[in-house]
């Protein structure tokens, strides 16, 4: 949660309630680990460059096409899913595989 939150914990819990509420139903991206089946033309593909945990949400950083680096936003649930079926070996790391995604509104 932002710092602003952090900070009015203990002040005013109605407000952080009303915080969480709103944090909790942020839009999120959307990353595929193998083609979609539909709307291709609304899906970039790239490659990704890291993956980090930050505020409760999941983030992968990926490399577009034209050598943009995106970093996508999805809940921890989705980033396992994605894992799963990128069919890794078990030593293997997912940086460097090739995913589909959307910004959000994109």
């Amino acid at each position: 949660m932002p710092d602003y939150v952090e900070r009015t914990r203990f002040r005013c819990p109605v407000t952080l309630t009303v915080a969480a509420l709103f944090y909790s139903r942020m839009p999120h991206d959307r990353i595929h680990a193998r083609r979609p089946t539909h709307d291709l033309e609304r899906w970039s593909v790239g490659t990704i460059q890291a993956i980090e945990e930050r505020d409760g949400h999941c983030v992968f950083e990926v490399a577009a096409d034209d050598g943009d680096t995106i970093e996508l936003v999805v809940t921890v649930a989705i980033r396992e899913l994605v894992l799963r079926r990128l069919d890794l070996a078990a030593d293997e790391s997912p940086i460097g595989a090739r995913v589909w995604y959307r910004k959000h509104g994109g």
